[in-house]
């Protein structure tokens, strides 16, 4: 582990090119010039998830058709201190689908043994028309929820990132990767790919490929992230977000060049591949004024290691 001469007083390591958020798990992200810091992640990101009959999640690896279902957010939903009203609405459109609006006002019902990876708990019900929308666009029984944070909680793995908490992302409250890292990926690619493939809560710009992979703690803004976990990818970059068709790029190429045995050939070997940096936030989980992250923000890296063997996997 190295301290790193960037300092809040000294040129960026990088700065924050985008920002996405994802309201619905596995369905399309907004891109947003800021974001409020809430204890699990930027508001509204996964704080909706479509489940089965039997209360498990719904994802893309599953229902790829996910990947069509357009949400949007009124504007004002993420500036500072926003509080929705009677008349605030999430918007969801999908492919021959009439608009589904929902109500940003918590719902009243109640469903118990909701379940996605290893948490189950109780979720807020978004009710009827909801479950006949998404059940008439998957063609299977569907319900859509709400993580219920006044009653649940949902703990990252200790091991990596104790006292940290998500609603219905997969692992971990915030994704980054580099525009460098997605280049250097491209030119090995026949057909490039978007960054919408890799679903990143923060794109960063402005540093080297892989750089992401060393950052154990970073600046952004007068914010302290930790680089906890380098992000191991399943079948979701395969898709294609704008037809739902899955492919076997970029995972291929990512296997060859980004894969444990490239990576971490001293580490005991999972068949996994790597393309991110999973973080957490020590101001997130603190009480006090709103906290922003904005587009332009710069990224001063404070602690790194020297390769990615030695970053957490």
């Amino acid at each position: 582990m190295e301290k790193s001469g960037s300092s809040t007083g000294t040129a960026a390591d990088a700065k924050i090119s985008s920002i996405f958020i994802y309201p619905i798990k596995s369905c399309r992200g907004i891109s947003v010039p800021q974001a409020p810091l809430n204890p699990t992640g930027f508001r509204w990101d996964r704080q909706w998830l479509v489940v089965n009959e039997k209360g498990r999640a719904y994802t893309q690896r599953v229902q790829p058709k996910l990947a069509l279902v357009e949400v949007n957010l009124p504007k004002e939903a993420f500036s500072e201190g926003w509080e929705p009203t009677k008349n605030s609405y999430m918007e969801i459109k999908a492919p021959g689908m009439g608009l589904l609006k929902i109500s940003l006002c918590k719902p009243p019902l109640v469903a118990d043994g909701v379940s996605v990876w290893e948490w189950s708990g109780s979720a807020l019900d978004e009710g009827d028309e909801a479950s006949k929308w998404f059940t008439d666009y998957l063609g299977k029984p569907s319900r859509m929820v709400r993580f219920n944070a006044a009653s649940e909680t949902r703990p990252v793995d200790p091991d990596y990132a104790p006292g940290h908490f998500i609603m219905f992302s997969d692992q971990y409250p915030f994704m980054l990767i580099s525009q460098e890292s997605l280049d250097a990926l491209n030119k090995l690619l026949k057909e490039p790919v978007p960054v919408n493939r890799f679903r990143p809560n923060i794109l960063v710009a402005g540093c080297e490929p892989f750089s992401e992979d060393l950052w154990t703690e970073i600046k952004i803004s007068q914010f302290s992230f930790q680089g906890v976990k380098l992000c191991s990818r399943c079948k979701v970059p395969t898709i294609n977000q704008d037809t739902a068709v899955a492919g076997p790029e970029p995972n291929e190429t990512l296997m060859k060049v980004r894969s444990d045995k490239v990576l971490r050939l001293d580490k005991k070997q999972q068949g996994k591949i790597y393309f991110g940096q999973n973080l957490v936030c020590k101001e997130s989980v603190t009480a006090g004024k709103a906290k922003m992250v904005k587009v332009g923000d710069p990224i001063h890296v404070i602690e790194k290691v020297s390769t990615a063997a030695e970053a957490a996997a």
